[in-house]
């Protein structure tokens, strides 16, 4: 029995183990696929908020050099950054202008949240600036268990802005203001009296806060010339703003999925549109006036063609 299926395995052993002509050829001259990477080169200085820091010193430029590598290869991050920043840096640009502050905090809202409002660390950080709830009720904003204003797109560029010029009162300079909002004003302070040195690039930190400012300038590099990381993005691609119109309420909302079918919208668009509110209801005993955006039913749907970049640098087309 095993010596006949034996011979009748070999005497189909030319279909069963031998290729085709055609197919021996084209596997013989198919070329191997090899990946390609580079590296952006590093600039020998950058401005941030508009003074140039020189990034010629080797450490400076070492840091530049990984965090420009890490936006390069990072690639679904980078991407998102992008598209995010076309719906909410026209909200947020605006709101750092009129309260004088330096319009390259965008882009450490950028690496704080990924431009993400949703966004949410281990630790508790929440929204667009990634605020502690201690932080964010210390500088303006309600956060409890139905509302948390950490998510509210426009109030918590607000609070942001009141805790950098705090900082800016205490430090004086830009950079140092930027490490601040990742490790303390009060543990940068203690390192500057210790370590003799005022400003932050020249403290030896923590590696994520030594890292911070870099970050900062590599997705400021990014933004201003994508195609040179590699990402060549359509106008269509980007997120645009969902149109809106607001509805003031001064009272309690007991059903927020009702309030929500009362203006044509499911309770799923509502969250999305106001991630701040975080339950079912609204308690509204003291008066206080919320602003609830309901989107326009015709802004709601993509039309490639009406969507216009905030910066025509970010798309190819």
């Amino acid at each position: 029995m095993h010596k006949s299926i034996f011979i009748g395995l070999f005497a189909l052993s030319p279909f069963l183990f031998s290729f085709g002509p055609c197919q021996s050829m084209a596997q013989e001259q198919e070329e191997p696929q090899h990946m390609s990477y580079s590296c952006i080169t590093v600039p020998k200085s950058v401005e941030f908020c508009g003074i140039p820091i020189d990034l010629t010193r080797f450490d400076r430029h070492e840091r530049m050099d990984r965090e420009l590598m890490a936006f390069t290869y990072m690639h679904s991050t980078s991407l998102q950054i992008i598209k995010r920043a076309n719906r909410y840096f026209p909200v947020v640009e605006p709101i750092l202008k009129e309260n004088g502050i330096p319009d390259d905090f965008k882009y450490l809202m950028a690496i704080e949240s990924n431009v993400n409002p949703l966004a949410r660390s281990g630790a508790g950080a929440a929204g667009l600036w990634q605020f502690m709830q201690g932080t964010a009720r210390e500088f303006g904003l309600e956060v409890n268990h139905h509302v948390d204003e950490r998510y509210h797109v426009e109030k918590s560029p607000q609070a942001a802005c009141r805790y950098l010029k705090q900082a800016y009162a205490r430090f004086g300079n830009w950079e140092t203001v930027a490490a601040s909002y990742n490790a303390g004003q009060g543990r940068i302070t203690r390192e500057q009296d210790k370590q003799f040195t005022e400003n932050a690039l020249d403290l030896h930190l923590v590696e994520e806060t030594a890292r911070y400012v870099y970050r900062i300038l590599a997705v400021k590099i990014m933004l201003a010339n994508p195609s040179q990381f590699g990402f060549h993005l359509r106008a269509s691609d980007l997120y645009p703003p969902v149109p809106y119109r607001n509805i003031k309420v001064t009272s309690t909302i007991n059903d927020l999925a009702r309030f929500a079918k009362s203006h044509g919208i499911t309770y799923a668009l509502l969250r999305n549109m106001n991630p701040w509110l975080r339950s079912t209801s609204l308690p509204d005993h003291s008066g206080k006036e919320y602003l609830i955006r309901i989107p326009d039913k015709e802004g709601m749907h993509y039309s490639p063609l009406l969507i216009i970049p905030h910066d025509r640098k970010w798309v190819v087309n």
